[in-house]
């Protein structure tokens, strides 16, 4: 009688396939049964679904696998995580763990080291274990306030409702709709402008340079001129025209003493009469003075 009959073979293989699924499932968990790990225990108060299987990070890298869970039914009411470790992780005294989860819900372990990597926990001793304060906690610290704030976020929504229903309001957006009209308007304008400056400026330009050409040659003109001499000479003529001044004020010359003495004048005066008058005599009696005889004198 053959042993490996049919029934034994296929004894053997559902066996070996559930032998197969176990180490399989236990390695889809992240557990290593084919090496040795390093064994400790972290107690938390609350491990907010934390399951088996569950990943342990250090410093943001994969260091192990949480085992299994164990509830502590001391009066303490502590819930005590196995965590298997890699054989070369030594985890310093002073560390603790703390439960994080990511956006999507997922449960981690991440180790904080303590800062003596000399002083070592045993394997086997308990680490102490609290909440991550992260992103999630401070989200959920924030809720109160925000139920505080949401009848205010109400009244203010209101009052935005009761605004944006003023006639006031559209008539005010109306009037800056003809504001944005005017002013693109007149940016229009100031560019055509702006056009207009810059064909004229030139020319303009051209001009300014010929008068400062202009005001240039006539500078070197007044800088030609002999501005000394031109003084000297208007000082010689200032000094002639004080001296015949002063000539007229004193008693000396006949021009002086006709302005300043009266008896002269007087005497010019009488004299001018004088010839006047002479002069309408010899022309009332011409024969008076001057006689003409073909004949000879008569007495």
């Amino acid at each position: 009688m053959k042993f490996f009959t049919k029934e034994v073979k296929i004894a053997l293989t559902a066996i070996a396939g559930i032998v197969v699924l176990f180490y399989g499932m236990q390695f889809l968990k992240g557990l290593n049964l084919f090496s040795s790990e390093a064994t400790y225990y972290v107690a938390f108060d609350d491990v907010s679904g934390l399951s088996a299987s569950s990943p342990v990070y250090a410093n943001g890298y994969r260091v192990g696998v949480v085992k299994s869970l164990n509830y502590d039914y001391n009066p303490q009411g502590k819930i005590i995580a196995e965590l298997d470790l890699n054989k070369n992780m030594r985890v310093p005294r002073g560390s603790h763990a703390e439960l994080a989860s990511d956006l999507l819900g997922n449960i981690k372990i991440n180790l904080i080291l303590g800062e003596d990597p000399l002083n070592i926990i045993s394997l086997g001793d308990t680490i102490g274990g609290d909440q991550e304060k992260g992103v999630m906690s401070k989200v959920g610290d924030m809720i109160p306030v925000i139920e505080k704030m949401l009848p205010k976020l109400d009244s203010i929504m209101a009052s935005l409702n009761t605004l944006l229903a003023d006639p006031a309001l559209r008539n005010t957006l109306h009037n800056v709709e003809g504001m944005t009209g005017n002013l693109n308007a007149t940016s229009a304008e100031l560019k055509t402008l702006s056009a207009s400056l810059n064909k004229e400026v030139p020319a303009l330009m051209a001009k300014t340079n010929g008068v400062l050409d202009n005001t240039q040659q006539l500078t070197g003109n007044l800088a030609a001129i002999d501005i000394a001499g031109m003084t000297a000479k208007v000082n010689e003529t200032l000094a002639n025209v004080q001296q015949m001044t002063d000539k007229l004020n004193s008693n000396e010359g006949t021009l002086g003493l006709l302005m300043r003495d009266p008896t002269l004048y007087q005497n010019l005066m009488s004299t001018v009469a004088s010839a006047d008058s002479l002069l309408t005599d010899l022309k009332a009696r011409p024969k008076r003075y001057v006689h003409f005889s073909v004949f000879g004198r008569k007495n």
